[in-house]
């Protein structure tokens, strides 16, 4: 079977040059369209049915590509695929979710099947491996996530850094003085996933804007790690009031390892989170939190990915604002 990377080395020019020749969606030269028409004609290459179906033609497969490694809150990871699925649906696709983390080799099987017509991937590392080839790629693609570079990708998620200053200036602006961030497990800093990332860069900046002491550490999602890390931060900072929690399943172990160390919740500490509103709103003290909208991403991811191959203007990054929604988990600071 002829593929686009075929015509694309026949004519000379990138595999996004044929698929723009094709589509119309950019402006190419007339000697550059005449050039790649003449290597689809000689080699008898035919746009597969999924291209077209993306493009308003039949309903065909959306490929999710979801690595369910190690460090991964499957719960809420499952949020961001039900609402992809439930979207794509909406719009006549169905979807093929790809959990197996196979890289770049499993990115380029995927895309090779004539099954899947567009690619929307998370999980994504600040310099992800995937990106070169899915630069290279000829049909659309969308990543929920936002990597150092993200020139020429199209990109959707939370303001993770926003997301961060916004819970620390929540803090600082109820008088607390030392907070601590409480991260994601120690792996997903290892790969340097890009929302753990950016989560550190914002507390940390907010931290150092409002003149705090802080610290920030990653955390096992266990009830023992979560009581040996409480144990050390009220050893390390014995005047700590404030804490950012982004790690949905070390919550629950982290309020209980507190209350099991005699601090009461919010009389004193005062705990913010990142998390799904359902989480925030099911612990034993509803929490201050900075809601993570997987519905609303997922939504608009899908729309973007389908948008593409039709021609409609797509921008390259779509950053959700932080909504904070204060609930009982936060108060004013008080001596202790």
């Amino acid at each position: 079977m002829v593929k686009i990377t075929d015509v694309a080395r026949h004519a000379g020019v990138s595999p996004s040059t044929v698929s723009y020749a094709l589509s119309g969606k950019r402006p190419i030269s007339e000697e550059t369209r005449r050039r790649v028409h003449a290597s689809i004609r000689a080699l008898g290459y035919r746009p597969h049915a999924g291209a077209r179906a993306l493009a308003g033609g039949e309903p065909n497969v959306i490929a999710l590509v979801l690595p369910l490694r190690a460090g991964v809150h499957v719960p809420t990871a499952m949020q961001f695929a039900v609402s992809v699925v439930t979207t794509a649906r909406a719009y006549g696709h169905d979807v093929l979710v790809v959990t197996q983390d196979e890289g770049a080799d499993g990115l380029r099987r995927v895309a090779d099947t004539a099954l899947v017509d567009g690619l929307i991937l998370m999980d994504v590392q600040l310099r992800d491996p995937r990106l070169p080839l899915l630069r290279a790629l000829d049909r659309p693609a969308v990543l929920i996530g936002l990597p150092a570079d993200h020139a020429g990708l199209t990109c959707v998620d939370l303001d993770f850094r926003a997301a961060a200053e916004t819970c620390v200036d929540h803090l600082a602006e109820l008088g607390h003085r030392v907070v601590a961030l409480v991260g994601s497990p120690p792996e997903v800093y290892v790969r340097r996933t890009a929302f753990a990332q950016r989560v550190v860069q914002g507390f940390t900046a907010a931290a150092d804007h409002h003149g705090l002491v802080s610290a920030v550490h990653p955390c096992e999602p266990t009830p023992a790690a979560a009581l040996r890390l409480a144990e050390r931060l009220l050893r390390e900072h014995p005047a700590l009031t404030g804490l950012v929690v982004h790690n949905e399943a070390a919550l629950n172990p982290l309020l209980d390892a507190f209350e099991r160390l005699g601090l009461r919740v919010p009389g004193d500490l005062s705990v913010t989170a990142i998390c799904p509103p359902g989480l925030a709103e099911s612990t034993r003290v509803p929490l201050t939190s900075v809601t993570l909208p997987a519905a609303e991403i997922a939504g608009r991811t899908v729309e973007l990915l389908l948008r593409e191959p039709a021609g409609g203007p797509v921008p390259a990054t779509t950053l959700l604002p932080p909504a904070l929604t204060v609930r009982g988990s936060t108060a004013r600071r008080t001596a202790r």
